[in-house]
């Protein structure tokens, strides 16, 4: 397979897999955790923030969004530390079938070290679904993190995972941009 078709196989695999986009907890680094600077406390006339949109066929389940949340993140821990095929290990059944582990470790470092060194994540909004278009009916979270590289201060990854069989989740998807 040449290495232009396997990019974009890669890629289009991805984006694919992104609209199917996690139990773990994410691992200790040893590292100090980062913290953002407190926000101002909004005035007491402040006008009330409407709350985040939902997308079609959301449901509300805070257990499954927190599950899928701390997955997603030890698994973008993996790809932070160019653990490739660890990060690969870890994905789901179904990413790994669609993304055969030659054409992930081609082209996955071409999609992250533009971005350089992680520097700090926050996770976002976190939505639970149990249908996606293309999938077969199951539990599914996509979550997207606001992400700061050294060589790219703002990129939002997003991160699908699905509840296997097992009962644990696992990454179906990813993409960044």
């Amino acid at each position: 397979m040449k290495p232009s078709f396997r990019l974009a196989a890669l890629t289009a695999a991805l984006c694919v897999a992104a609209a199917a986009q996690a139990q773990l907890k994410p691992p200790a680094t040893g590292l100090p955790a980062r913290t953002a600077p407190a926000a101002p406390a909004p005035s007491p006339a402040a006008t009330p923030v409407a709350p985040a949109p939902t997308a079609p066929g959301a449901i509300s389940n805070p257990e499954a969004e927190k599950a899928g949340q701390l997955a997603a993140h030890a698994w973008l821990v993996l790809l932070d530390r160019r653990d490739w095929g660890s990060a690969w290990d870890a994905s789901s059944a179904v990413f790994r079938q669609t993304v055969p582990l030659g054409t992930w470790m081609d082209g996955i470092p071409k999609v992250r070290e533009p971005f350089g060194a992680m520097l700090e994540r926050q996770p976002g909004q976190a939505l639970y679904k149990k249908t996606l278009a293309g999938r077969p009916d199951g539990d599914y979270v996509t979550v997207h993190f606001v992400s700061r590289f050294d060589k790219n201060p703002e990129v939002v990854e997003t991160v699908t995972t699905v509840r296997e069989a097992d009962g644990r989740w696992r990454v179906t998807g990813y993409t960044a941009r």
